[in-house]
């Protein structure tokens, strides 16, 4: 081996070490950005399984920070809040102490919601600046930071919606709000998935990637008819399993004309068509599972697909105790934690199909 040939070998190893330990620490700040969105989703879900996500009635993203300091101001943020439906409705009887229960749920909510901005945004613009993050990834992390942005705004067009005529958010608005989270959530997966080593076993079939790709998209078209039940308050509602108001297929689903309405306003309706939703993605994993199982069960694709069937079975089994028991709190958070937790596993199983981003080292190679 020559000397240039021996540099040149050196100058190539130096760079794979500081390509990896890059990614290392992206891998780790986008671990981080996923915790914090987890924890997110889960004070986001008891917001709304309180009742709270109404108790702040204006959007002050800077001055919302601080929560009412004494007995005046705290006075003030009632007698805005005794302004909109819900308390003349629901909530007549209320007190001030009664009031401030579900404020701190809606403030700890918005409050995490700014601190994910902050933990993303903050790390992406040291890490861009020292050059531990590879140019294809810049934009793409730019678009993620973008979508958290208008997922700000979404929220408070969420919110708008149950101030004036309505005892609670638009069940449309609601389900858009969590699919955004979701979506930001699986683009964090995606990068950091693909940040991380792969081993070399092929696809179990020709066809496995694109079932991951359908489960993953199945999975998320579930959570949005999730968050239509939960806008409409219809898990409260036909608490049996399997039987639905007493049968299999329940009369009354299309009662709402145009017949389509029904898929979207009337709780029964939607609450039937979630429960198909699930039927339909827990035969699709356990297929998928099956026959990664016959055509290579020794690969990590194959084993993957065995973890991702007990997830979805042990969501499933959650869902199911969270309707026959009509939906207390830590239930009804665990499902909605538990379809984050699918939902991103689904999302990294696909990816994983892709293998990892290319390591491009620039060699400087004499002459």
């Amino acid at each position: 081996m020559t000397i240039t040939a021996a540099a040149t070998e050196r100058q190539l190893l130096d760079d794979m070490d500081r390509i990896d330990r890059n990614r290392r620490a992206v891998r780790r700040w986008l671990g981080f950005v996923l915790l914090t969105l987890f924890v997110l989703v889960l004070v986001g879900g008891a917001t709304r399984l309180t009742g709270s996500g109404l108790s702040i009635t204006e959007w002050k993203p800077i001055h919302g920070v601080i929560p009412p300091l004494n007995d005046v101001e705290w006075q003030e943020e009632f007698e805005l809040y005794k302004r909109i439906p819900q308390f003349s409705q629901l909530n007549s009887d209320m007190t001030v102490e009664s009031f401030k229960s579900i404020f701190w749920w809606e403030w700890a909510h918005r409050l995490l919601a700014r601190s994910v901005g902050l933990v993303f945004a903050l790390p992406l613009v040291f890490l861009w600046a020292t050059g531990r993050i590879e140019r294809r990834l810049r934009w793409p992390l730019v678009g993620v930071l973008a979508l958290g942005g208008l997922q700000g705004f979404i929220g408070w067009w969420m919110v708008s919606s149950g101030l004036a005529e309505r005892v609670s958010v638009s069940q449309y608005r609601l389900a858009t709000h969590l699919v955004i989270a979701f979506l930001i959530f699986a683009s964090c997966v995606w990068i950091m998935r693909g940040l991380s080593p792969h081993g070399d076993d092929p696809a179990p079939t020709r066809n496995s990637k694109a079932m991951a790709a359908v489960i993953a998209g199945v999975a998320l078209f579930q959570i949005y008819l999730g968050a239509l039940v939960a806008g409409l308050h219809a898990g409260w509602s036909y608490n049996t399993w399997p039987l639905i108001d007493g049968a299999i297929v329940p009369g009354g689903l299309w009662v709402h004309q145009p017949w389509w309405l029904n898929l979207f306003d009337n709780p029964k309706t939607v609450q039937f068509v979630h429960r198909l939703g699930a039927y339909v993605l827990l035969a699709l994993v356990m297929v998928h599972m099956i026959v990664s199982l016959r055509a290579a069960p020794e690969t990590t694709h194959a084993r993957r697909s065995v973890l991702l069937f007990g997830l979805v079975c042990l969501q499933a089994l959650i869902g199911i105790v969270t309707l026959v028991w009509q939906v207390p709190l830590s239930w009804g958070v665990a499902h909605q934690g538990g379809a984050l937790v699918v939902f991103g596993f689904a999302v990294a199983h696909w990816r994983g199909f892709f293998g990892e981003y290319p390591k491009e080292a620039r060699i400087q190679v004499a002459g």
